[in-house]
């Protein structure tokens, strides 16, 4: 079990955990993620490590709820315990050092560039985030990426906060000179639709591209092969071989496809979820 020692929200349907793992946080790397399991009969969840502390034996987690399982996480308390954490899980990204790195987040993808530009900084990377939302509420950890990175760029469909627009068309104004510098790799970490659309974009520049793939994963192993994404025409596993892959030969396609193969069950986990809360009030009424 893993203690919650602080909890914070970030948006209505995003949560910061700070957690007990000291296992975890002395041999973790930036890149790599843990399955999470909040009770004995639960799913198993990838969730990307956006933090450690080796010497404190912390790690740092963001939740975003988007189902019955994220959304029993995001409701425990700080002093309540994880039932499952397992990791440090999967490869950290081999970049190329002495470059102009540029992540791009989407979502809950701050998190993962939090740790990987902080690593990058300090080994002499000139470092840019370009953070993407629909509008500025739903933009996560700001001042932290501030803080780790040369650069932040904020991208908002509404123009509330920063650049009115796709992360995509700030990304190729950087690619076309209109920015701190021309990116010479790039890191893609978010929704499906949006690292896809980051693969293109630099695909015709020909800039190495990252891709970071969070596919259904059950053991964290590769034996179970739930995880499976076709790269350069080969079967890889995400848990074990990924997550961060060549954006530009991955199947998106397929990994679509697969991504999208359960959500009748993910429907009816939610609405059973819903009935057990809808009798638990009744219950306690």
């Amino acid at each position: 079990m893993a203690k919650i020692i602080d909890k914070r929200q970030l948006t209505p349907m995003t949560h910061l955990f700070r957690v007990e793992a000291p296992l975890i946080a002395a041999s973790a790397q930036a890149g790599q993620f843990v399955i999470v399991r909040v009770h004995k009969d639960g799913e198993r969840i990838p969730l990307t490590i956006a933090d450690y502390e080796p010497d404190s034996g912390v790690i740092t987690i963001v939740v975003q709820e988007v189902g019955a399982t994220t959304r029993q996480l995001s409701a425990l308390a700080v002093g309540e315990e994880i039932l499952d954490v397992a990791g440090p899980l999967g490869v950290a990204p081999q970049l190329d050092s002495g470059g102009h790195v540029l992540g791009v987040g989407g979502g809950f993808g701050g998190a993962a560039l939090l740790c990987l530009m902080r690593v990058l900084s300090q080994r002499g990377d000139q470092t840019t985030v370009i953070m993407g939302a629909r509008n500025q509420e739903l933009l996560i950890l700001v001042d932290e990426l501030r803080a780790v990175c040369d650069h932040l760029e904020l991208c908002t469909d509404d123009g509330s906060a920063g650049f009115k627009g796709l992360v995509t068309e700030r990304l190729q104004q950087y690619i076309d000179g209109q920015g701190p510098g021309r990116p010479e790799q790039v890191l893609a970490i978010g929704p499906m639709a949006m690292m896809r659309a980051v693969a293109e974009t630099t695909r015709a520049a020909q800039i190495p591209t990252w891709a970071s793939l969070d596919p259904l994963m059950i053991d964290g192993t590769g034996l179970c092969g739930g995880c499976r994404v076709t790269v350069d025409n080969e079967i890889k596993f995400a848990c074990v071989d990924g997550p961060f892959f060549d954006a530009h030969k991955i199947d998106f396609v397929e990994a679509v496809r697969r991504k999208q193969m359960y959500l009748e069950e993910e429907r009816m986990a939610n609405l059973r979820q819903q009935d057990e809360l809808i009798e638990a009030q009744i219950d306690a009424g």
